[in-house]
């Protein structure tokens, strides 16, 4: 049976920048890493997505930027710029064609094509069956989610923030190329939070995306309808063509993933509970959360106590139970926080970067009484 001080398994955002740090630090030159996943990772099977303020580590990759968003909806026709921030967006293959390589690259770290089945943590190592044979680790970094662990109790509300965009070319020139749709809540909320997010490439070219922040999927077929109609609605009868499509469902919960981990056994990515909870963004924090975890593996203290708590995470908890309860009101908490407050502050706050008072003004923003509500009941 292999044996190795380190075994990562999932090699997305979260298992690949956790490899490659690991990688390139001397610290760990001595250690042994097993890099597990099921695919080759040459398909773009994801767009990942984030705001930064000036340079960023990932630009050279970074497939196209935008430095002012379109809010809409009910009450809200709203084009802004971001400053100091930019949108980035990062093709998964474009990411991929960059770490794999790299990462296969270090003489310490061996990269094996198979899927993980199942770990099983003994007194004094973990064993992880793979659909071909079995390893063993003296730690293990796991990217695998089991979304029925969340939905197991109730006193953490469980939304979904899931999708379907369609990356499209027109004939015709129909896109502000300068400008993204951040969130166009305009489409009919059918009770749910519901919007469109348009990310133009060039006048003809866009990743057109219907999103829902609800409890329950849709049947296939719905997204697809929302996002002809939306096209014939906004871009007039230009006929395009459909270059890609993509599907994504990320858990939205305030769950403590972390109470999994173990000294032997470390979540992460959406395992770990890694994704902003309010908003499903995962990327941008997963590459904040991996250098802390590896300077935290050099101290040698116990796994289980690298979590932090954050004040964020409770405004993120009333804003689920909000949504939970009243599903339909999270088109006017959105509209209004983009109707009364800058972009920039709002996605200052959305990245936990916000200092109190700066807090005080975000929350203030959208009518009071829903979260008042939200607050008495977590609280009693």
């Amino acid at each position: 049976m292999p044996k190795y001080d380190y075994i990562i398994i999932g090699a997305g955002a979260a298992g690949l920048l956790l490899a490659d740090a690991l990688g390139k630090d001397e610290s760990f030159a001595s250690k042994s890493i097993l890099v597990l996943d099921k695919d080759d990772k040459s398909k773009n099977d994801r767009t990942w997505c984030f705001w930064e303020h000036g340079k960023g580590r990932f630009d050279n990759l970074i497939h196209r930027t935008w430095k002012h968003i379109y809010v809409g909806g009910q009450q809200l026709q709203k084009s802004t710029s971001i400053a100091p921030y930019t949108y980035k967006m990062l093709r998964g293959i474009d990411f991929y064609n960059h770490y794999v390589p790299k990462v296969k690259a270090y003489p310490n770290i061996t990269w094996v094509q198979e899927e993980a089945k199942h770990i099983e943590e003994l007194e004094n190592k973990v064993l992880v069956t793979t659909s071909a044979q079995k390893y063993s680790g003296q730690t293990v970094f796991s990217s695998l989610y089991d979304p029925s662990t969340p939905l197991k109790q109730s006193k953490y509300p469980v939304l979904q923030q899931h999708f379907v965009g369609w990356q499209i070319k027109t004939e015709q020139l129909v896109f502000k190329s300068e400008e993204a749709t951040f969130m166009d809540f305009s489409v009919p909320q059918k009770g749910n939070t519901r919007f469109m997010y348009v990310l133009p490439f060039s006048a003809n070219e866009a990743l057109v995306e219907y999103t829902l922040f609800s409890e329950h999927l849709l049947k296939k077929g719905e997204y697809g309808a929302a996002i002809k109609t939306y096209i014939s609605e906004n871009y007039g009868d230009t006929k395009y063509s459909i270059e890609e499509t993509e599907f994504g469902s990320i858990p939205m919960t305030c769950y403590p993933f972390h109470q999994h981990n173990t000294d032997r056994v470390f979540h992460i990515g959406i395992a770990g509970g890694w994704a902003k909870p309010s908003t499903g963004y995962t990327f941008y924090n997963t590459s904040r959360q991996v250098p802390k975890l590896v300077e935290y593996l050099k101290t040698g203290k116990p796994l289980t106590e690298f979590h932090q708590k954050s004040r964020f995470l409770f405004y993120d908890m009333l804003l689920l139970d909000i949504l939970y309860e009243n599903n339909h009101l999270g088109h006017e908490i959105f509209e209004s926080m983009f109707k009364r407050r800058k972009a920039s502050l709002i996605l200052k706050f959305l990245e936990n970067e916000t200092n109190l008072w700066e807090d005080l003004k975000i929350v203030m923003a959208p009518k009071p009484m829903p979260f008042i509500r939200a607050l008495f009941k977590r609280v009693f």
